[in-house]
Protein backbone atom coordinates (compact mmCIF):
# COMPACT_ATOMS: atom_id res chain seq x y z
CA UNK A 1 0.00 0.00 0.00
CA UNK A 2 1.32 3.31 -0.84
CA UNK A 3 2.37 5.47 1.90
CA UNK A 4 1.10 9.03 2.41
CA UNK A 5 2.59 11.08 4.41
CA UNK A 6 0.94 14.87 4.81
CA UNK A 7 2.42 17.33 7.70
CA UNK A 8 -0.60 19.56 8.21
CA UNK A 9 -0.27 22.95 8.55
CA UNK A 10 -2.74 25.97 9.50
CA UNK A 11 -3.31 27.60 6.99
CA UNK A 12 -6.48 26.54 4.62
CA UNK A 13 -5.35 27.15 0.93
CA UNK A 14 -7.78 30.11 -0.21
CA UNK A 15 -9.33 30.11 -3.89
CA UNK A 16 -8.73 32.63 -6.21
CA UNK A 17 -11.99 33.29 -7.61
CA UNK A 18 -13.84 36.12 -6.24
CA UNK A 19 -17.28 34.97 -5.06
CA UNK A 20 -20.42 37.51 -6.01
CA UNK A 21 -23.30 37.26 -3.90
CA UNK A 22 -26.05 37.97 -7.10
CA UNK A 23 -28.72 35.85 -5.93
CA UNK A 24 -30.51 36.50 -2.62
CA UNK A 25 -33.83 33.83 -2.61
CA UNK A 26 -36.36 32.73 -4.67
CA UNK A 27 -37.16 35.72 -6.40
CA UNK A 28 -34.06 37.04 -6.91
CA UNK A 29 -33.34 33.15 -9.14
CA UNK A 30 -36.54 33.96 -10.60
CA UNK A 31 -35.28 37.15 -11.99
CA UNK A 32 -31.92 36.09 -12.78
CA UNK A 33 -33.98 33.67 -15.29
CA UNK A 34 -36.13 36.41 -16.71
CA UNK A 35 -33.05 38.32 -17.27
CA UNK A 36 -31.01 35.42 -18.78
CA UNK A 37 -33.75 35.21 -21.90
CA UNK A 38 -33.70 38.72 -21.73
CA UNK A 39 -29.82 38.94 -22.22
CA UNK A 40 -30.25 36.05 -25.24
CA UNK A 41 -33.27 38.34 -26.84
CA UNK A 42 -31.22 41.03 -26.51
CA UNK A 43 -27.87 39.76 -28.35
CA UNK A 44 -25.89 41.90 -30.55
CA UNK A 45 -27.62 42.45 -34.05
CA UNK A 46 -26.06 42.52 -37.43
CA UNK A 47 -23.43 39.84 -38.13
CA UNK A 48 -24.38 36.75 -36.91
CA UNK A 49 -21.69 35.36 -35.07
CA UNK A 50 -21.36 33.39 -32.09
CA UNK A 51 -20.57 35.35 -28.84
CA UNK A 52 -18.48 35.01 -25.65
CA UNK A 53 -19.35 37.35 -22.78
CA UNK A 54 -16.79 37.15 -19.90
CA UNK A 55 -18.18 39.09 -16.77
CA UNK A 56 -15.48 40.18 -14.29
CA UNK A 57 -13.48 42.71 -12.61
CA UNK A 58 -10.50 44.41 -13.33
CA UNK A 59 -9.09 44.04 -9.58
CA UNK A 60 -10.23 40.27 -9.23
CA UNK A 61 -6.53 38.38 -9.84
CA UNK A 62 -8.13 35.08 -12.28
CA UNK A 63 -9.90 38.46 -13.97
CA UNK A 64 -6.65 40.13 -14.81
CA UNK A 65 -5.33 36.72 -16.04
CA UNK A 66 -8.36 36.41 -18.43
CA UNK A 67 -7.50 39.65 -19.46
CA UNK A 68 -4.58 39.14 -21.93
CA UNK A 69 -6.73 35.96 -23.45
CA UNK A 70 -10.01 37.57 -24.23
CA UNK A 71 -7.45 40.32 -25.77
CA UNK A 72 -6.16 37.63 -27.99
CA UNK A 73 -9.43 36.22 -29.22
CA UNK A 74 -10.18 39.57 -30.32
CA UNK A 75 -7.41 40.15 -32.16
CA UNK A 76 -7.51 36.45 -33.47
CA UNK A 77 -10.48 35.15 -33.78
CA UNK A 78 -13.16 38.17 -34.75
CA UNK A 79 -14.41 37.05 -37.54
CA UNK A 80 -15.36 33.63 -36.11
CA UNK A 81 -17.16 34.84 -32.52
CA UNK A 82 -17.28 37.75 -30.95
CA UNK A 83 -15.69 38.20 -27.52
CA UNK A 84 -17.24 40.51 -25.06
CA UNK A 85 -15.92 41.89 -21.24
CA UNK A 86 -18.12 43.33 -18.82
CA UNK A 87 -16.96 44.88 -15.71
CA UNK A 88 -19.42 43.78 -12.99
CA UNK A 89 -17.87 46.06 -10.38
CA UNK A 90 -18.47 49.09 -12.69
CA UNK A 91 -21.98 47.90 -13.25
CA UNK A 92 -23.42 45.33 -10.82
CA UNK A 93 -26.65 45.12 -13.01
CA UNK A 94 -25.21 43.21 -15.47
CA UNK A 95 -24.25 40.98 -12.70
CA UNK A 96 -28.10 39.99 -11.82
CA UNK A 97 -28.41 40.50 -16.13
CA UNK A 98 -26.74 37.64 -16.41
CA UNK A 99 -27.20 35.62 -13.47
CA UNK A 100 -24.21 34.84 -12.09
CA UNK A 101 -22.80 33.75 -8.92
CA UNK A 102 -18.83 34.04 -9.18
CA UNK A 103 -16.05 36.24 -11.09
CA UNK A 104 -14.70 35.45 -13.73
CA UNK A 105 -17.84 33.85 -15.66
CA UNK A 106 -17.69 33.06 -19.37
CA UNK A 107 -21.23 32.81 -21.33
CA UNK A 108 -21.22 31.15 -24.16
CA UNK A 109 -23.71 31.86 -26.88
CA UNK A 110 -24.61 30.77 -30.18
CA UNK A 111 -25.04 33.46 -33.42
CA UNK A 112 -29.03 32.55 -32.56
CA UNK A 113 -28.46 34.23 -29.65
CA UNK A 114 -28.91 31.36 -27.45
CA UNK A 115 -26.75 30.26 -24.15
CA UNK A 116 -24.76 27.20 -25.11
CA UNK A 117 -22.51 26.87 -21.99
CA UNK A 118 -20.97 28.95 -19.23
CA UNK A 119 -17.80 28.63 -17.04
CA UNK A 120 -16.91 29.80 -13.70
CA UNK A 121 -13.28 30.60 -12.64
CA UNK A 122 -10.06 31.02 -14.86
CA UNK A 123 -10.73 29.99 -18.54
CA UNK A 124 -7.30 29.15 -20.84
CA UNK A 125 -7.74 29.96 -24.04
CA UNK A 126 -7.04 26.31 -25.13
CA UNK A 127 -10.67 25.34 -22.97
CA UNK A 128 -12.51 28.33 -24.68
CA UNK A 129 -11.56 27.03 -27.95
CA UNK A 130 -11.72 23.47 -27.41
CA UNK A 131 -15.47 24.42 -25.69
CA UNK A 132 -16.03 26.34 -28.83
CA UNK A 133 -15.15 23.56 -31.14
CA UNK A 134 -17.66 21.16 -29.28
CA UNK A 135 -20.35 23.74 -30.64
CA UNK A 136 -18.93 23.36 -34.19
CA UNK A 137 -17.33 26.93 -34.09
CA UNK A 138 -13.50 26.62 -35.20
CA UNK A 139 -11.57 29.61 -35.74
CA UNK A 140 -8.93 30.10 -38.90
CA UNK A 141 -5.88 28.27 -38.16
CA UNK A 142 -7.36 27.25 -34.28
CA UNK A 143 -6.87 31.08 -33.31
CA UNK A 144 -3.29 30.91 -32.56
CA UNK A 145 -1.80 33.45 -33.05
CA UNK A 146 2.46 34.30 -33.57
CA UNK A 147 2.88 35.20 -30.20
CA UNK A 148 0.72 32.25 -28.68
CA UNK A 149 2.86 29.66 -30.04
CA UNK A 150 4.55 27.66 -28.04
CA UNK A 151 8.19 26.26 -28.27
CA UNK A 152 8.65 22.64 -29.36
CA UNK A 153 11.66 20.07 -30.11
CA UNK A 154 10.82 16.72 -31.12
CA UNK A 155 14.38 15.74 -32.12
CA UNK A 156 17.27 16.50 -29.80
CA UNK A 157 19.38 19.09 -30.89
CA UNK A 158 22.30 17.34 -30.72
CA UNK A 159 23.02 14.19 -30.77
CA UNK A 160 23.81 11.93 -27.04
CA UNK A 161 27.38 10.51 -27.78
CA UNK A 162 27.63 9.53 -23.59
CA UNK A 163 28.56 5.62 -23.59
CA UNK A 164 24.86 4.26 -22.23
CA UNK A 165 27.08 2.84 -19.14
CA UNK A 166 27.90 6.54 -17.72
CA UNK A 167 24.21 7.79 -17.91
CA UNK A 168 22.38 7.35 -15.08
CA UNK A 169 18.98 5.11 -15.77
CA UNK A 170 16.42 7.63 -13.77
CA UNK A 171 17.46 11.19 -14.18
CA UNK A 172 19.74 10.49 -17.20
CA UNK A 173 22.39 12.58 -15.57
CA UNK A 174 26.45 11.70 -15.82
CA UNK A 175 27.22 9.07 -13.31
CA UNK A 176 30.38 10.08 -11.24
CA UNK A 177 32.22 6.36 -10.72
CA UNK A 178 32.25 7.86 -6.51
CA UNK A 179 28.62 7.91 -6.09
CA UNK A 180 27.13 5.20 -8.60
CA UNK A 181 24.68 2.55 -7.44
CA UNK A 182 24.31 -0.84 -9.34
CA UNK A 183 21.21 -3.27 -9.43
CA UNK A 184 21.77 -6.76 -10.87
CA UNK A 185 18.69 -7.38 -13.10
CA UNK A 186 17.24 -10.23 -14.88
CA UNK A 187 17.51 -8.11 -18.11
CA UNK A 188 20.95 -6.74 -16.96
CA UNK A 189 23.25 -4.43 -15.03
CA UNK A 190 21.37 -0.67 -14.40
CA UNK A 191 23.33 1.81 -13.65
CA UNK A 192 22.51 5.13 -11.69
CA UNK A 193 24.41 8.19 -10.46
CA UNK A 194 23.26 8.92 -7.13
CA UNK A 195 21.79 7.08 -3.74
CA UNK A 196 19.18 9.43 -4.39
CA UNK A 197 18.08 8.29 -7.33
CA UNK A 198 18.68 4.41 -6.47
CA UNK A 199 16.01 5.23 -3.88
CA UNK A 200 13.75 7.07 -6.04
CA UNK A 201 13.69 3.67 -8.60
CA UNK A 202 13.14 1.63 -5.23
CA UNK A 203 10.12 3.82 -4.53
CA UNK A 204 8.77 3.44 -8.24
CA UNK A 205 9.06 -0.36 -8.01
CA UNK A 206 5.79 -2.84 -8.35
CA UNK A 207 7.69 -6.16 -8.06
CA UNK A 208 8.05 -7.55 -4.45
CA UNK A 209 11.08 -5.60 -3.18
CA UNK A 210 11.40 -9.14 -0.53
CA UNK A 211 15.87 -9.50 -0.54
CA UNK A 212 15.82 -6.07 -3.46
CA UNK A 213 18.71 -4.40 -1.91
CA UNK A 214 20.55 -7.94 -2.00
CA UNK A 215 21.22 -7.04 -5.97
CA UNK A 216 22.42 -3.38 -5.16
CA UNK A 217 26.28 -2.69 -5.12
CA UNK A 218 27.27 0.98 -4.41
CA UNK A 219 30.65 2.75 -4.57
CA UNK A 220 33.39 3.72 -2.06
CA UNK A 221 33.55 7.23 -2.68
CA UNK A 222 37.13 6.91 -1.17
CA UNK A 223 38.03 4.26 -3.85
CA UNK A 224 35.63 4.20 -6.06
CA UNK A 225 35.26 0.31 -5.53
CA UNK A 226 31.82 -1.27 -5.31
CA UNK A 227 30.82 -2.68 -2.38
CA UNK A 228 27.07 -4.29 -0.82
CA UNK A 229 24.76 -1.65 0.12
CA UNK A 230 23.47 -3.12 2.58
CA UNK A 231 27.33 -2.91 4.46
CA UNK A 232 28.14 0.57 3.55
CA UNK A 233 28.20 3.13 5.58
CA UNK A 234 27.27 6.47 4.51
CA UNK A 235 27.76 10.16 5.73
CA UNK A 236 24.80 12.63 5.22
CA UNK A 237 25.30 16.23 4.66
CA UNK A 238 23.58 19.47 3.09
CA UNK A 239 24.59 21.06 0.24
CA UNK A 240 25.48 24.59 2.31
CA UNK A 241 23.43 27.14 -0.94
CA UNK A 242 20.69 24.33 -1.66
CA UNK A 243 19.70 22.57 1.24
CA UNK A 244 19.97 19.31 -0.74
CA UNK A 245 20.90 16.08 1.23
CA UNK A 246 24.33 14.66 -0.16
CA UNK A 247 25.00 11.31 0.55
CA UNK A 248 28.67 9.70 0.28
CA UNK A 249 29.16 5.86 0.61
CA UNK A 250 32.00 4.36 2.44
CA UNK A 251 32.66 0.70 3.04
CA UNK A 252 34.82 1.05 6.34
CA UNK A 253 32.97 2.95 9.45
CA UNK A 254 36.34 4.42 10.13
CA UNK A 255 37.11 5.87 6.80
CA UNK A 256 33.49 7.45 7.07
CA UNK A 257 33.82 8.51 10.49
CA UNK A 258 36.92 10.56 8.93
CA UNK A 259 35.01 12.24 6.27
CA UNK A 260 32.63 13.06 8.58
CA UNK A 261 35.31 14.80 10.69
CA UNK A 262 36.78 16.57 7.58
CA UNK A 263 32.98 17.67 6.30
CA UNK A 264 30.62 17.50 8.63
CA UNK A 265 27.20 15.88 8.24
CA UNK A 266 26.50 12.69 10.07
CA UNK A 267 27.58 8.95 9.81
CA UNK A 268 24.58 6.51 9.30
CA UNK A 269 24.07 2.61 8.52
CA UNK A 270 21.74 1.33 5.79
CA UNK A 271 18.00 1.33 7.28
CA UNK A 272 18.44 4.56 8.93
CA UNK A 273 19.65 5.91 5.71
CA UNK A 274 16.49 4.53 3.37
CA UNK A 275 14.05 5.38 6.21
CA UNK A 276 15.14 8.80 5.56
CA UNK A 277 15.27 8.84 2.02
CA UNK A 278 12.27 7.42 1.96
CA UNK A 279 10.21 9.77 4.92
CA UNK A 280 9.13 12.25 1.78
CA UNK A 281 7.28 11.23 -0.79
CA UNK A 282 5.28 12.63 -3.81
CA UNK A 283 1.32 13.42 -3.28
CA UNK A 284 0.71 12.29 -6.54
CA UNK A 285 2.65 9.27 -7.60
CA UNK A 286 4.10 8.62 -4.61
CA UNK A 287 7.93 8.20 -5.42
CA UNK A 288 10.36 9.36 -3.28
CA UNK A 289 11.57 13.28 -2.99
CA UNK A 290 13.68 15.57 -1.11
CA UNK A 291 11.69 19.05 -0.64
CA UNK A 292 14.47 21.03 -1.44
CA UNK A 293 14.18 19.59 -5.05
CA UNK A 294 10.43 19.39 -4.67
CA UNK A 295 7.20 21.30 -5.75
CA UNK A 296 5.21 22.57 -2.50
CA UNK A 297 1.82 21.47 -2.40
CA UNK A 298 -0.46 22.78 0.03
CA UNK A 299 -4.22 21.37 0.05
CA UNK A 300 -7.67 22.64 0.75
CA UNK A 301 -8.05 20.71 3.94
CA UNK A 302 -4.93 21.79 5.17
CA UNK A 303 -2.36 19.12 4.42
CA UNK A 304 0.89 19.63 3.35
CA UNK A 305 2.41 17.31 0.68
CA UNK A 306 5.43 17.56 -2.06
CA UNK A 307 5.80 16.71 -6.05
CA UNK A 308 7.88 15.15 -7.36
CA UNK A 309 8.25 17.20 -10.34
CA UNK A 310 5.89 20.16 -11.83
CA UNK A 311 3.24 18.44 -13.18
CA UNK A 312 2.88 15.67 -10.73
CA UNK A 313 2.25 18.56 -8.26
CA UNK A 314 -0.84 19.39 -10.46
CA UNK A 315 -1.78 16.06 -10.42
CA UNK A 316 -2.04 15.71 -6.20
CA UNK A 317 -5.39 17.97 -7.51
CA UNK A 318 -6.69 14.73 -8.93
CA UNK A 319 -5.67 12.36 -6.48
CA UNK A 320 -7.04 14.32 -3.23
CA UNK A 321 -10.13 15.16 -5.14
CA UNK A 322 -9.11 18.73 -3.51
CA UNK A 323 -8.79 21.74 -4.57
CA UNK A 324 -4.23 22.81 -4.30
CA UNK A 325 -1.76 25.44 -4.71
CA UNK A 326 1.32 24.56 -6.24
CA UNK A 327 4.24 26.12 -5.08
CA UNK A 328 6.92 25.76 -7.79
CA UNK A 329 10.45 27.39 -9.31
CA UNK A 330 11.37 27.95 -12.55
CA UNK A 331 13.86 26.31 -13.70
CA UNK A 332 16.19 28.67 -15.47
CA UNK A 333 16.12 31.96 -12.87
CA UNK A 334 14.21 29.62 -9.76
CA UNK A 335 11.81 32.34 -9.52
CA UNK A 336 8.72 31.55 -7.88
CA UNK A 337 5.58 29.91 -9.72
CA UNK A 338 2.15 29.69 -7.87
CA UNK A 339 -1.09 27.79 -9.21
CA UNK A 340 -4.44 27.67 -7.53
CA UNK A 341 -6.82 25.24 -8.73
CA UNK A 342 -10.50 25.37 -8.27
CA UNK A 343 -12.75 22.45 -9.10
CA UNK A 344 -9.90 21.04 -11.46
CA UNK A 345 -9.48 24.21 -13.62
CA UNK A 346 -6.85 26.97 -12.74
CA UNK A 347 -7.97 29.43 -10.57
CA UNK A 348 -4.68 31.95 -10.49
CA UNK A 349 -1.75 31.73 -11.65
CA UNK A 350 1.22 33.63 -10.64
CA UNK A 351 2.83 35.09 -12.62
CA UNK A 352 -0.22 34.66 -15.07
CA UNK A 353 2.85 34.36 -17.90
CA UNK A 354 3.79 31.66 -16.43
CA UNK A 355 4.48 28.23 -19.02
CA UNK A 356 4.55 24.31 -18.56
CA UNK A 357 7.31 22.48 -20.06
CA UNK A 358 6.38 19.11 -21.23
CA UNK A 359 9.03 16.74 -21.55
CA UNK A 360 8.75 14.04 -24.02
CA UNK A 361 10.08 11.36 -26.19
CA UNK A 362 8.73 9.37 -29.74
CA UNK A 363 8.10 5.71 -29.22
CA UNK A 364 9.39 3.23 -31.86
CA UNK A 365 5.52 3.44 -33.42
CA UNK A 366 6.12 7.04 -33.64
CA UNK A 367 3.21 8.35 -30.27
CA UNK A 368 4.88 10.47 -28.27
CA UNK A 369 5.09 9.55 -24.54
CA UNK A 370 6.18 11.59 -20.92
CA UNK A 371 9.71 11.96 -20.86
CA UNK A 372 9.96 11.16 -16.91
CA UNK A 373 9.60 13.84 -14.41
CA UNK A 374 12.83 14.65 -14.28
CA UNK A 375 12.13 16.49 -17.67
CA UNK A 376 9.07 18.65 -16.75
CA UNK A 377 8.59 22.26 -15.40
CA UNK A 378 7.49 25.30 -15.34
CA UNK A 379 9.05 28.22 -16.14
CA UNK A 380 7.79 32.25 -15.73
CA UNK A 381 7.52 33.12 -19.35
CA UNK A 382 7.92 31.27 -22.76
CA UNK A 383 11.32 33.40 -23.23
CA UNK A 384 13.08 31.29 -19.99
CA UNK A 385 11.69 28.24 -21.18
CA UNK A 386 13.00 28.72 -24.67
CA UNK A 387 16.79 29.53 -22.88
CA UNK A 388 16.76 26.61 -20.42
CA UNK A 389 15.82 24.32 -23.89
CA UNK A 390 18.83 25.99 -25.40
CA UNK A 391 20.64 25.14 -22.56
CA UNK A 392 19.50 21.65 -22.75
CA UNK A 393 20.26 20.14 -26.00
CA UNK A 394 19.01 16.62 -25.12
CA UNK A 395 15.32 17.73 -23.83
CA UNK A 396 12.77 16.89 -26.70
CA UNK A 397 8.92 18.29 -25.86
CA UNK A 398 6.69 21.11 -26.19
CA UNK A 399 5.82 24.22 -24.40
CA UNK A 400 1.89 24.02 -22.60
CA UNK A 401 -0.39 25.81 -20.67
CA UNK A 402 0.01 25.22 -16.92
CA UNK A 403 -4.06 24.89 -17.23
CA UNK A 404 -3.50 22.01 -20.06
CA UNK A 405 -1.20 20.72 -17.69
CA UNK A 406 -3.57 20.90 -15.02
CA UNK A 407 -6.51 19.20 -17.13
CA UNK A 408 -4.66 16.65 -18.56
CA UNK A 409 -4.12 15.16 -15.06
CA UNK A 410 -7.76 15.79 -14.03
CA UNK A 411 -8.79 13.57 -17.21
CA UNK A 412 -6.55 10.59 -15.60
CA UNK A 413 -8.84 7.24 -14.41
CA UNK A 414 -8.13 6.00 -10.56
CA UNK A 415 -6.41 3.22 -12.90
CA UNK A 416 -3.98 5.50 -14.65
CA UNK A 417 -3.20 7.37 -10.84
CA UNK A 418 -2.46 3.87 -9.36
CA UNK A 419 0.17 3.46 -12.28
CA UNK A 420 1.74 7.03 -12.78
CA UNK A 421 5.39 7.11 -13.27
CA UNK A 422 6.07 3.45 -12.31
CA UNK A 423 9.29 1.67 -13.44
CA UNK A 424 7.99 1.30 -17.09
CA UNK A 425 5.28 3.66 -17.63
CA UNK A 426 7.05 6.49 -19.06
CA UNK A 427 8.76 6.53 -22.62
CA UNK A 428 11.83 4.21 -22.79
CA UNK A 429 15.34 6.31 -23.45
Amino acid sequence: MKVKEFAIIGAVVVTAAAIVLLKQGKKAESAGAAAKTSVEASAPQGKALPRLVDLGAGKCIPCKMMKPILDDLKANCAETFKTEFIDVWENADAGKQYGINIIPTQIFYGADGKELFRHEGFYSKEDILGKWKEFGVVPAAGGASAETAGFSRWTAAQPDTRAKDTVCYMCDGDINPKTQVLVKSAKGDVKMCSLHCYFIMYSCLTEDKAGFESKVSVADFETGDAGPLESAVFVVSADEKSGRPTVKAFAELCVAEMAQKASGGSVVQFEALKAQELAHRCGFCDRAVYPADAAEVLVADGARTWGCCSHCALGVAVRTGKDIEVRERDRLTGEPVVVKTLNGGVASLVPPTAVAWFGQRTKPDGSKGSAGCFHQGFFVNAGNLKKWAEAHPLETGEQITIAKALSDKMKLSPQQVSKACKIGECCPK
